[in-house]
């Protein structure tokens, strides 16, 4: 059966077959004259993406920060032992006056600025300049950074 069909229409086949050899081969052609009269365009345009990816991959890798992990180990809390004894020597050599002090006592209880004038009856100005001299003093730049500091030299309670 196969062979009958085959046969009645082997002429039609064989100018099909012929037919699709010869529109592959025209298109084979035209691709590669295609190719040949592109060709500065086709290479510009692969080396392009080539450095394209490459700078992408760079970006990536190059711009993420070298980070380096530091463990601090810091008390935060120390129960206290006793009694406080002021460090008198410290205190001399720093220049803090009985004034500075006070500030410097409410400053670690928590106070604000103008709790602290309240507290000691001056105005708010007064206060600022008082904290500034203790920053000053005490070569720190923030209130955590002179209460820490204070604790440390024995000037506060811990």
């Amino acid at each position: 059966m196969l062979r009958k069909l085959f046969g009645s229409y082997k002429l039609i086949l064989i100018y099909g077959v012929s037919l699709a050899v010869l529109l592959f081969l025209m298109r084979w052609l035209e691709l590669r004259l295609l190719v040949i009269d592109h060709a500065t365009e086709l290479y510009a345009g692969a080396l392009a993406l080539i450095f394209t990816a490459l700078g992408v991959w760079l970006a990536l890798n190059l711009a993420k920060p070298k980070t380096k992990t530091v463990v601090i180990e810091k008390q935060v809390y120390v129960e206290s032992t006793g009694t406080f004894e002021r460090n008198d020597q410290v205190v001399e050599e720093l220049g803090l006056s009985k004034r500075e002090l006070e500030v410097l006592e409410l400053m670690a209880s928590g106070l604000s600025n103008s709790e602290i004038a309240d507290k000691l009856f001056v105005s708010l100005n007064t206060i600022k300049t008082h904290t500034s001299k203790l920053f000053e003093k005490l070569e720190v730049n923030r209130r955590t950074q002179a209460i820490e500091s204070a604790k440390r030299k024995g000037i506060i309670p811990l």
